[in-house]
This record gives C-alpha cells, structure tokens and sequence, in this order.
C-alpha cells in the first residue's frame, strides 16, 4: 500500500496541488489545492460504478489537476477505532495502490460532513444541491484540514518573527 504521513505528503507536494477524498457509497468527493496549499478547491463528484469506472475517472482527474498525492477521509469511529467504513476506505487505498503510483494519506474524517452541511446551509444552499455538492464540500473540509496543519508545521520564515513582542 501506498500510504505516506504528513512529513512525507509536505516534501512530495512541495509546489505542486494536493488532492483530498470523500469516499461515499455513491459517490467520491473531491477537492483539490492551490500550489501554495492555502485552500482547497472542490470539484465535481465522482459518482461511483465499479471499482475500474472509478479508478480511472479518479486518475483522470488527478493528473488534469496535477496533483502529487491524494489526502482521503479516514471515518474511523469517534471512540478512534475502526469501523467497517475505515477497512473500506483501506481496501480502496490498497485497491488504489494497484492501478496508480500516487501516494495516500489517511486522514481523520470525523465530524467532516456534519461540517460540510453546516457551511453549505450558512450558504442558504437548498436541499436539493445540498445533496449534490456534500461529499464534494466534505472533501474539500479534509483537505483544508490537511493543508492547515502543514501550514502549522512550517517554521515562520518571516522577518521579526523571533522578535520579542513589546
């Protein structure tokens, strides 16, 4: 399997998009970065067939995008153990690891489209296009999440920042 950590996501992704997943029973969200890894772009979902429809529709839409490794919704349960939706999404991976040498990293879902249904009704989007751009809005919640927190192991290259505030 190809399953990579945050340091490792950090060097491989220097300047080029980083992907992030939603992985539902009907569909895949997906969202990909900017090459600064500041936001996270949602895309079309991918809605799902049989594990070669949507393996090359995913492919085809990570080399459009450019992207150097894929961060994926992990939904372990929120006691952190694994459920049967955790071994589906590391069955996929592994799957994944078979068609495409892109690297993977699994990332805490939890609570990811509870947040993604917040910020979509805060829109005032309706019911019917919530339903549509969910899993999208979920994978886009991941990624960020990835890229905030490789945002926060950076050092502060910025001058003054060793500066004593007065």
């Amino acid at each position: 399997m190809n399953l990579i950590d945050l340091d490792q996501l950090a060097a491989l992704a220097d300047g080029k998009p980083v992907a992030g997943l939603d992985l539902g029973t009907k569909t895949i969200g997906v969202a990909v970065s900017d090459i600064g890894h500041s936001f996270a772009h949602p895309r079309p979902v991918i809605l799902r067939r049989k594990f070669s429809q949507d393996a090359a529709a995913l492919i085809d839409q990570m080399k459009k995008d450019g992207v150097a490794a894929i961060a994926i919704g992990w939904p372990i349960n929120m006691d952190g153990s694994e459920g049967p939706r955790a071994q589906a999404t590391k069955a996929f991976v592994r799957n994944m690891a078979r068609v495409t040498a892109l690297p993977f990293m699994l990332w805490d879902e939890r609570l990811s489209t509870v947040a993604a249904e917040r910020a979509l009704l805060e829109m005032d989007v309706s019911r019917a296009k919530r339903v549509q751009r969910i899993d999208s809005a979920a994978a886009a919640f991941i990624l960020q999440g990835v890229l905030d927190r490789l945002h926060a192991l950076q050092p502060d290259d910025s001058p003054g920042a060793d500066a004593p505030t007065p």
